[in-house]
C-alpha cells in the first residue's frame, strides 16, 4: 500500500511539472509582447518596459523558467496586475465560496444519485427505472446556467426564499453565507447527479447477477443486506471513479454557476482576470485547478486500496 502511494505521489509530481511547463510556455508563445498584451493597446512604451522588468521578461527563457518554477515551489504565483496583490492572496480571498459550493454540490449529487442508481438497477425495467433513466438523461442535457436562472426565478423572485445573487455583506454570518449557496449548490448537484446515477446503475447491474450475490441470497440473508453489503460494496470501484471525476469537474464547472448567481468565488475571479488580461492570476488559477484535479485523483486511488483488497495486494 505504501509503495502504491509513493508511486502515485511521484506521478503527481511529474504531472504538475508538466502543467507548470505548459502554463509557462503558453504565455511566452502568445503572439506579440506578453507585457503589451496584458496592458492593452493604450499602454505606453514606458509602462510596457516597466512591466517586462517586473515580470522578468527581459531575462533569457531558461532563467525565466527557473525563476518561475522556483517561485511556485515557494508558493509564489506572482503579483496580480490589476488587483496589485499576490496571486495566492487573491485566490485565497475567493476560495471559500468555491470550496463550499463544490462540497455541497457533490454531497447533493451523491445523496440523490447513489440511492436512485441502486434502486434503478434493483428494479430494472420497472416504471421507477424508466423514470430515473429519463430524468438522468434530461438532467445531463440541461445547461447549468439555464437551470440556475429557472431556480432563481421560482425560489428567489416569486417565492422570496433566497436572494437572487451575492454572498452576504462584509459582516454576514457563516449561516447567512451558506444560505446564499443553497440555490447554486442544488443547481450544480442535480446536474452532476445524472452521470453518477447512470454509472451507479450500470455498476450495480454488473454485480447483481454474480455468483456471490446468489450465494448470499441462498443463505437466507435479507435483500437489504445482499444489495448494500455485497453488491454495492463490490460495485464501488467504478462509482468512486465517477464521483472523483465529478468532483474535479465541479471545481471548474462552478465558474458558470458562480457568474449566474453573482458569487465572489474563484470562478468570477478567473472571468474578470481573462477580461482584464491579468495573466498572473490566470496562470495561478490554472495551476491551482490542475493541482486539485491531481489531488482528487490521488484520493480516489487511495480509496481503491481501502475498498478493494485486490487492488491493495
Amino acid at each position: 500500500m505504501l509503495r502504491s502511494a509513493l508511486n502515485r505521489l511521484i506521478g503527481m509530481a511529474i504531472v504538475m511539472f508538466l502543467v507548470v511547463t505548459i502554463v509557462f510556455v503558453i504565455v511566452r508563445v502568445t503572439p506579440g509582447d506578453p507585457a503589451a498584451v496584458m496592458l492593452g493597446p493604450d499602454a505606453t512604451a514606458e509602462d510596457i518596459a516597466s512591466l517586462r522588468e517586473r515580470l522578468g521578461l527581459n531575462a533569457p527563457i531558461p532563467v525565466q523558467f527557473l525563476t518561475y518554477f522556483g517561485g511556485i515551489l515557494r508558493g509564489d504565483f506572482g503579483q496580480s496586475i490589476f488587483l496589485n496583490i499576490p496571486v495566492t492572496h487573491a485566490l485565497w480571498l475567493r476560495a471559500e465560496p468555491t470550496f463550499f459550493l463544490t462540497v455541497f454540490a457533490l454531497a447533493i449529487a451523491a445523496a440523490v444519485a447513489l440511492p436512485v442508481g441502486v434502486l434503478s438497477a434493483y428494479w430494472r425495467g420497472s416504471a421507477f427505472d424508466q423514470a430515473a433513466t429519463m430524468l438522468a438523461m434530461f438532467a445531463a442535457s440541461i445547461p447549468s446556467f439555464w437551470l440556475g436562472l429557472i431556480f432563481m426565478q421560482i425560489f428567489a423572485v416569486q417565492l422570496g426564499w433566497f436572494d437572487t445573487s451575492g454572498y452576504g455583506g462584509p459582516g454576514a454570518s457563516f449561516a447567512e453565507r451558506m444560505h446564499h449557496l443553497v440555490l447554486p449548490a442544488v443547481t450544480l448537484g442535480l446536474i452532476s447527479s445524472a452521470l453518477i446515477t447512470r454509472f451507479t446503475r450500470a455498476a450495480m447491474l454488473d454485480v447483481l447477477n454474480d455468483d456471490y450475490v446468489r450465494t448470499a441470497r441462498s443463505k437466507g440473508m435479507s435483500e437489504w443486506r445482499v444489495v448494500v453489503r455485497h453488491a454495492f460494496k463490490n460495485a464501488l470501484i467504478p462509482i468512486l471513479t465517477v464521483i472523483g471525476l465529478t468532483a474535479a469537474l465541479l471545481i471548474s464547472g462552478a465558474i458558470v454557476t458562480e457568474t449566474v448567481f453573482g458569487l465572489p468565488g474563484v470562478g468570477s475571479l478567473i472571468v474578470s482576470a481573462v477580461l482584464r488580461r491579468d495573466y498572473p492570476v490566470i496562470q495561478g488559477a490554472l495551476l491551482v485547478v490542475a493541482g486539485l484535479y491531481v489531488l482528487v485523483n490521488f484520493v480516489i486511488d487511495m480509496l481503491y486500496l481501502l475498498v478493494d483488497p485486490r487492488v491493495r495486494y
